[in-house]
């Protein structure tokens, strides 16, 4: 994670959340009143989201000290501390309903993306996220991803050719489309392209793109499909795949797939927060 631009999207959801100043929190501790704050866990999951509380508590207070008992990528158990806080009360309870909510978020699709992995353990397709991520959280959401084993699709329209049916509908065919691309880029870009029939897959073989996706296509089409494809162009399949039918995806023979339900329809994960004095436990 580039801990750069973390900082920076912290520093923008912090001020949102504060403005000028917590006025409850400030009014009733001010600086001197020190406390710690800690994470628990209220059901099972998979971790992910340590530098967003390191970072997010030491832009509010570097004297905060951060233990993380769980780490990214590792699964635990409800009642389990996850994280803890100690320092200026203030400056936790500042931090506190912020870097929660990411937590919660990312260590909800971690738990998705590890599900994923484990219904395609065995075979060797691999699970992996798309583009349809929350605005302004897709750096965290993708490496939330990559926490619970899955894999990253391309980050952005920047990163990846990808020539979709639209592109394809306003080039005029898959041959004409990806001769423009390859006119225009170096041999460095991979190029992809959605199919939805065989005559596209052989068109899309002809055309020499690299990574032909199934767009769209039941288990039993993709059998078929596949067999279509030489063995050095490698294969995905998305659309209508989610958690409750992706087992029966195993055994189609793809190299990827992709779920959109990672990232767009993710529940939180249930974790609350318990501040406590030196002396005893505060509401």
């Amino acid at each position: 994670m580039n801990i750069l631009k973390l900082k920076q999207m912290l520093e923008h959801f912090l001020i949102e959340d504060i403005g000028e100043c917590d006025v409850t929190s400030d009014t009733i501790f001010g600086e001197a009143k020190q406390g710690t704050l800690t994470y628990i866990a209220k059901e099972g999951g998979v971790f992910s989201g340590g530098d967003v509380i390191k970072a997010g508590f030491a832009l509010l207070d570097n004297k905060i000290e951060v233990t993380l008992p769980v780490l990214d990528g590792e699964v635990f158990e409800a009642g389990q501390e996850l994280a803890k806080m100690t320092g200026n009360m203030a400056s936790l309870l500042k931090g506190e309903r912020v870097v929660l909510n990411l937590v919660q978020r990312m260590s909800a699709i971690a738990t998705l993306a590890r599900e994923a992995t484990m219904i395609l353990a065995g075979t060797k397709t691999r699970a992996c996220d798309t583009r349809k991520t929350t605005p302004g959280l897709r750096m965290l959401e993708k490496y939330a991803v990559r926490s619970g084993g899955a894999f990253n699709h391309r980050n952005g329209l920047y990163d990846a050719v990808m020539i979709k049916d639209n592109h394809i509908a306003f080039a005029g065919s898959i041959t004409d489309a990806v001769q423009a691309v390859k006119a225009k880029l170096g041999h460095t870009w991979k190029v992809e392209v959605e199919t939805e029939s065989s005559d596209q897959v052989l068109e899309a073989v002809a055309a020499g793109v690299d990574i032909i996706m199934f767009d769209n296509r039941s288990p039993e089409e993709i059998k078929q499909l596949i067999k279509l494809v030489p063995d050095h162009i490698i294969t995905e399949a998305s659309g209508g795949i989610s958690l409750s039918n992706l087992a029966a995806y195993r055994e189609t023979g793809v190299d990827y797939i992709s779920l959109g339900s990672l990232t767009h329809s993710v529940r939180a994960l249930d974790i609350s927060a318990r501040v406590t004095e030196r002396e005893g436990i505060m509401k």
